[in-house]
């Protein structure tokens, strides 16, 4: 009985985003809505709602190619291009290691990543005194004492959240402004957590009280997301079966990633060439991490 009940529950909560697709793209226009697709689980089960919402649509599936994908999601991103030419994909503008050089290198997580920029760039400011060193009541937010020499004696190398910010986000809105596309679908959920955790709403507005973006999974559980990938035969990218069994993909070795021990284990376990190129991408962020036992086991 349980088990019939929970069915119907995911029934009806497919027909809610349905119904929240068909609403939103009915007001807003088909023509003016893109899908960020990742290659990942959330964007191809985005994807494949899409098309459950509004057959027949033309609504682009952008997949943007930073250079730092695994190779099993560029391959499946390929696979669907050659089928379905609604899938596009882009590339950014400016190479990593140029990046790296000028703007540095992610650490820890985007806040931490944001305000040691700042630091190295200004020196202190109310926001990163307030980081580093946080009143009582905020010290679960403030910076790891471990990390707290980024804003003393610093890093031999440079720091900074910009790594997003210019392998996607610019060259997506790049696209965006290029096609007259200004509305972007993508499949953030809550259930991810961090930042993603904050935005409760399936609808970003922006300050001047226009649709920014429209996330139509946001209140999605994983386990809804198995029942639907389960129960409409989702192909998904190999990594998230046998023998890999990923639960996320992202970019590849990426040192936000809190669990990137048991993730560069994975790779080296069974996708050893991966494993050496993130070595190599992320060489000097690893060495630090392995150097203070944060994150990485010391060697």
């Amino acid at each position: 009985m349980d088990n019939e009940f929970l069915l119907m529950d995911n029934e009806f909560l497919l027909m809610d985003r349905i119904d929240s697709v068909q609403k939103v793209i009915k007001k807003y226009g088909e023509d003016n809505f893109v899908i960020s697709f990742s290659g990942g689980k959330d964007s191809t089960v985005l994807s494949a709602l899409v098309d459950m919402a509004i057959p027949g649509n033309a609504i682009p599936r952008v997949f943007i190619n930073t250079g730092i994908e695994y190779k099993a999601i560029a391959e499946f991103v390929h696979s669907q291009m050659q089928m379905d030419d609604r899938f596009i994909e882009i590339k950014p503008s400016m190479p990593l290691s140029m990046i790296f050089r000028k703007y540095g290198y992610p650490f820890k997580s985007k806040e931490h990543s944001q305000l040691v920029h700042l630091y190295q760039q200004n020196g202190h400011s109310k926001s990163t005194l307030r980081y580093y060193d946080p009143p009582q009541h905020r010290l679960r937010f403030g910076c790891p004492k471990i990390l707290r020499y980024h804003f003393e004696k610093g890093t031999n190398f440079k720091i900074s959240d910009k790594c997003c910010t210019k392998l996607k986000k610019e060259p997506f809105a790049d696209w965006q402004n290029k096609n007259d596309k200004p509305y972007k679908m993508t499949g953030e959920r809550l259930g991810e957590g961090g930042l993603r955790a904050s935005h409760k709403g399936c609808l970003v507005i922006d300050k001047n009280s226009k649709l920014k973006k429209f996330k139509p999974l946001n209140p999605m559980t994983d386990e809804w997301m198995e029942w639907f990938i389960k129960k409409y035969n989702i192909e998904l990218c190999e990594l998230y079966y046998e023998p890999y069994n990923f639960t996320r993909t992202g970019c590849l070795g990426c040192p936000f990633n809190i669990k990137i021990q048991d993730t560069l284990n994975t790779l080296d376990e069974k996708l050893p060439l991966e494993k050496k190129k993130a070595e190599a991408i992320w060489r000097e962020v690893y060495q630090e991490y392995r150097r203070l036992n944060y994150r990485l086991r010391g060697d």
